[in-house]
C-alpha cells in the first residue's frame, strides 16, 4: 500500500482534534469541576502530564509501543529518539500514512491517557509527585499495554479488539485512578463544589468535538469505517447524556447540567472500543447501557465504598471502557468491520478474548499503579499537608489565583 493523500489529511485533522481533547478541553472540563481555590492546579496537572508523556513518547515511548515485537511483551528500541525515521516514508503500522504522522497521532493518545488520571487526585496531590507518577505510569503501564493490543503484542495475537482505546486508554487510566485515589485517601472537603459549570459545559463540547478524531481517526484513513465510527460515537454521546439526566431526575428529583455532561462523557468513553465495529443501532444501545452502568458506579458504588475519586475517572472512564470492550463482543457487525459478534452469528468467539483482555490489562494496571504510587510516596511523598489543602493548591503550590476574588 502506498501513501494516500486523503488519509493523511484526515489523520492530521484527527491528530489536531485529539490534541484539542487535552489542550484545552480536558483541562477546562476538570478545572470547571474543581473548587475555585485549586482550579489552576488541576488544569496544570492535565497539561504537565500531557507534556511529560509526549516527551517520553519521542524519546522511547513510540519505540516501546510500536517497535518490533519482543516476545509479545514490548517493542524494540529501533526508534529510540525517533532515530532512522525518514519523514517521507510510510509507517510500518499504517502504510497509507507518513511515519511522522502516525507517531504524532499515537502520541496524543498516550498523552491524554495519562492526563485523564489527574481527575481522581485533584485538590490533594503534590505537583512534583504527580509529575513523577505521570512519567513512571506512561513508561510502565501505557507503553506496554499499547504494544500488547495495538503494536503487535500477545493480546492482539489472542484476538483482543480495542478500536480506539477502551482498554488501552480508559480501562488503564480508570482503574489506575481508583488505585491512586484510595492510596491518597479522602480529601478534607470531599464534597464537589464545581468552580464553574459553564466551563464544564465548554469542556464537554470540546471533548465531544475532539472525539471525532479519537474514534473516527482510529480507522487510520478516510474510509467508511471512519465515518461509521464517528456517527455511532455521536449517537452514544447524546443518548448517554439524556439517559443519565433522566436517571438523575428519577432518583434525585432534579435534572442537572452536571448529570447531562457526565452522561455524555460516559457515552463517549463506552462506545470508544466498539466504535469501529458496531452499527447505529448498537451505538444507541451502548449509549443507554453506558448511562445506566456508569450512573450506578458513580452514585451507588462510590458511595458504598467511600473512595474519593474526585471527578469520577473510574466510574466514567474505567467502568465505561470495560463495559464497551465487552459489549463489542455482542454487537460487532460483520458489515462494519468483518467481525462477528454474538448477536450476528459469531457465538462466543470474540467474548473470550475480550474478557481475557479486560482481566489482564486490569490486573496489570492495578498492580503497576500500586507499585508506582508506593515508590513515589517513599521518594517525595504523595499528599500535600493539611494547611495547603485548606488554603487551596493554587496559592499554596503555584502562588496564583484563578480569579481576583472567590466566586
Amino acid at each position: 500500500m502506498s501513501i494516500v493523500a486523503a488519509d493523511n489529511v484526515w489523520i492530521l485533522t484527527s491528530t489536531a482534534l485529539v490534541l484539542l481533547m487535552s489542550v484545552p478541553a480536558l483541562a477546562i472540563f476538570y478545572g470547571g469541576l474543581t473548587k475555585t481555590k485549586s482550579l489552576l492546579n488541576t488544569m496544570m496537572m492535565v497539561l504537565v502530564a500531557f507534556s511529560i508523556t509526549s516527551l517520553l513518547w519521542l524519546v522511547f515511548g513510540y519505540s516501546l509501543a510500536f517497535g518490533s515485537d519482543v516476545a509479545g511483551i514490548i517493542g524494540g528500541l529501533e526508534y529510540l529518539f525517533l532515530q532512522g525515521i525518514d519523514p517521507s516514508q510510510p509507517a510500518p503500522a499504517a502504510e497509507n500514512l507518513y511515519h511522522y504522522l502516525f507517531i504524532f497521532f499515537q502520541m496524543t493518545f498516550a498523552a491524554i491517557t495519562v492526563a485523564l488520571m489527574a481527575g481522581a487526585f485533584i485538590e490533594r496531590m503534590r505537583f512534583g509527585a504527580w509529575m513523577v507518577v505521570a512519567a513512571l505510569w506512561a513508561t510502565f503501564v501505557y507503553f506496554p499495554v499499547a504494544h500488547w493490543i495495538w503494536g503487535g503484542g500477545f493480546l492482539s495475537d489472542w484476538g483482543v479488539l480495542d478500536f480506539a482505546g477502551g482498554l488501552v486508554v480508559h480501562e488503564t487510566s480508570g482503574l489506575s485512578a481508583l488505585v491512586g485515589a484510595i492510596l491518597l485517601g479522602r480529601r478534607k472537603e470531599a464534597v464537589i463544589l464545581p468552580s464553574s459549570l459553564p466551563l464544564v459545559a465548554i469542556g464537554t463540547g470540546l471533548l465531544w468535538f475532539g472525539w471525532f478524531g479519537f474514534n473516527g481517526g482510529s480507522a487510520l484513513g478516510m474510509n467508511p469505517q471512519a465515518v461509521s465510527a464517528a456517527f455511532v460515537t455521536t449517537i452514544a454521546a447524546f443518548v448517554g447524556g439524556f439517559v443519565w439526566m433522566v436517571l438523575e431526575w428519577i432518583k434525585f428529583k432534579k435534572p442537572t447540567s452536571l448529570g447531562l455532561f457526565t452522561g455524555i462523557i460516559a457515552g463517549l468513553a463506552t462506545i470508544t472500543p466498539a466504535s469501529g465495529f458496531v452499527d447505529i443501532f448498537a451505538g444507541l444501545i451502548i449509549g443507554i447501557l453506558a448511562a445506566i452502568v456508569c450512573f450506578w458506579a458513580v452514585v451507588s458504588l462510590k458511595n458504598r465504598f467511600k473512595y474519593d475519586d474526585s471527578l469520577d475517572v473510574f466510574g466514567v472512564h474505567g467502568v465505561g471502557g470495560i463495559l464497551g470492550a465487552i459489549l463489542l463482543a455482542f454487537f460487532a457487525k460483520p458489515e462494519v468491520a468483518e467481525v462477528k459478534g454474538l448477536f450476528f452469528g459469531g457465538g462466543l468467539n470474540q467474548l473470550w478474548p475480550q474478557l481475557a483482555g479486560v482481566a489482564i490489562v486490569g490486573l496489570y494496571s492495578v498492580v503497576m499503579t500500586l507499585l508506582i504510587f508506593k515508590v513515589v510516596d517513599r521518594l517525595v511523598g504523595l499528599r500535600v499537608d493539611m494547611d495547603a489543602e485548606t488554603e487551596g493548591l493554587d496559592e499554596a503550590i503555584h502562588g496564583e489565583k484563578a480569579y481576583s476574588r472567590e466566586i
